[in-house]
């Protein structure tokens, strides 16, 4: 069963049952891209976008209070109950018409349509209650989609603030059970001075909690809104102090700070906000690329590789090799930093996109942000949990690797000098003996001297 529906194209036929209308039905026409619907935190948020602007529209006297307080209730039950209840009555595929025109249109259409049963009005009765002259009433496409999307990413971006201190503080823990394990350092993967396990974890830590900075930063930007400025940042259409009071009604149902731009014609025209957030979750994910690595090469073995650690066995990890156990988690890790650097990379050329008075590649932008705060919060504490909690030391292999480590000699080159020092250490890699007792051999120290200057503590002296 259908209902005919009219827009300025004429007619089209719109299911019965739907709450969408004719213009999300030439959306599924035109668009059948990927199959891929706009995130739920990206719908509430327009959501709290229309019922912000309701409200607003009827405090300042250009919306009556009858068709005004109906799109609030509307807004409310679809917010109260979003999923699954009304799902699908937001089909509109993530890429589609420029600008979100688009999912604009159904945001718009399925608050009218129930706004009209509230009213006890027939579906699709426009001539009363409007998608575009009510529900849409002072706003734009334009400045309703970066406002919505600011207000989506930020919501999202504090779940993800939360996952991350869990997952910096559990690296810490294992910093503080491995903190009395000598080991030898490497760079370029070569042996170098000792550290101690618990140092490369802590300094694991640390890298997620500055990563976890730069993301709390750029959310912070995004606290600036671009409603108001409706097509062009002109604020067209709109009453006298409607952008100041719609950003206080946002902020007052979002529990947040939110302000209005400083400068509406770059709000709609720049999503250089939104591409400097992105990139802060690029930074976060080469972070986690290194840092899952370094785990799978710590592990490496066990009787081939460095072994100094031991991930937690999940699952079986081949087919054909019995006994097998792979890092898998880090693995899964890996592919996820591989995603969002390239998500970063959609968003940086959509940003840079903008022309004139406006960046019409913003929902391929939101898109991506959002799938890459998904893939983070949904799988960092599923890797905290299965992989890191879990982590296990070989001591005794961190030992028997320092024991041998010929650049122990470093901390000889004060008393004997570096070219003698490396003639040193010449020998102790040859005869596979350590450091000290090569020293003592070659008759440069006492065994007392080389003791006390290869005693852990001074090899591991920090300031």
């Amino acid at each position: 069963m259908c209902r005919i529906e009219r827009d300025s194209m004429g007619q089209f036929e719109v299911p019965e049952e739907a709450y969408y209308g004719v213009q999300t039905c030439r959306a599924l026409r035109n668009f059948p891209v990927s199959g891929r619907r706009e995130n739920p935190g990206f719908i509430r948020a327009y959501l709290i976008v229309k019922k912000a602007a309701a409200f607003t529209n009827m405090e300042l006297g250009v919306l009556d209070r009858e068709r005004g307080e109906a799109i609030v209730q509307a807004a409310d039950e679809i917010l109260d109950c979003l999923e699954p209840d009304y799902s699908n009555q937001f089909p509109v595929d993530v890429f589609q018409a420029g600008a979100g025109t688009s999912f604009n249109m159904n945001t718009n259409e399925v608050l009218a349509n129930r706004a009209l049963e509230i009213l006890g009005r027939k579906r699709g009765d426009y001539a009363y209650l409007s998608p575009n002259d009510h529900v849409n009433m002072s706003q734009s496409t334009n400045d309703t989609f970066p406002t919505a999307s600011h207000i989506a990413i930020i919501f999202a971006a504090d779940k993800l603030a939360s996952v991350l201190h869990e997952l910096a503080e559990a690296f810490r823990l294992k910093g503080e059970e491995f903190a009395g394990i000598a080991k030898s350092g490497r760079t370029h993967l070569m042996d170098a001075v000792p550290v101690t396990l618990g140092t490369e974890f802590n300094a694991y830590a640390s890298a997620l909690q500055r990563a976890a900075g730069r993301i709390k930063e750029r959310r912070d930007d995004l606290l600036e809104l671009a409603i108001g400025g409706t097509a062009t940042g002109t604020g067209a259409n709109t009453p006298p102090g409607y952008r100041k009071a719609v950003v206080a009604k946002i902020s007052e149902l979002c529990s947040l700070p939110f302000w209005p731009a400083a400068d509406g014609f770059e709000a709609l025209q720049s999503r250089a906000q939104l591409a400097a957030f992105s990139g802060a979750l690029r930074e976060l994910a080469l972070e986690l690329i290194r840092i899952a690595n370094d785990l799978r090469l710590l592990n490496a073995g066990p009787t081939t590789g460095i072994s100094e650690i031991e991930l937690p066995q999940v699952q079986p990890g081949s087919s054909i090799m019995p006994g097998k156990y792979n890092p898998v988690m880090a693995e899964c890790l890996d592919m996820v930093g591989y995603q969002i650097v390239g998500n970063d990379t959609t968003v940086a050329l959509a940003s840079q996109a903008g022309q004139l008075e406006l960046n019409v590649m913003t929902p391929v932008i939101i898109f991506n942000i959002l799938t890459s705060i998904t893939l983070l919060s949904n799988y960092l504490p599923v890797f905290q949990k299965r992989c890191v909690e879990g982590i296990k030391a070989h001591e005794d292999r961190c030992k028997a690797y320092l024991e041998l480590n010929p650049i122990l000699v470093t901390f000889l080159t004060p008393r004997i000098g570096y070219l003698k020092a490396a003639e040193l250490s010449k020998v102790a890699l040859e005869k596979k003996v350590p450091v000290s007792e090569v020293a003592v051999m070659e008759g440069v120290l006492s065994k007392e001297e080389a003791d006390e200057l290869l005693k852990i503590e001074n090899l591991l002296k920090k300031d």
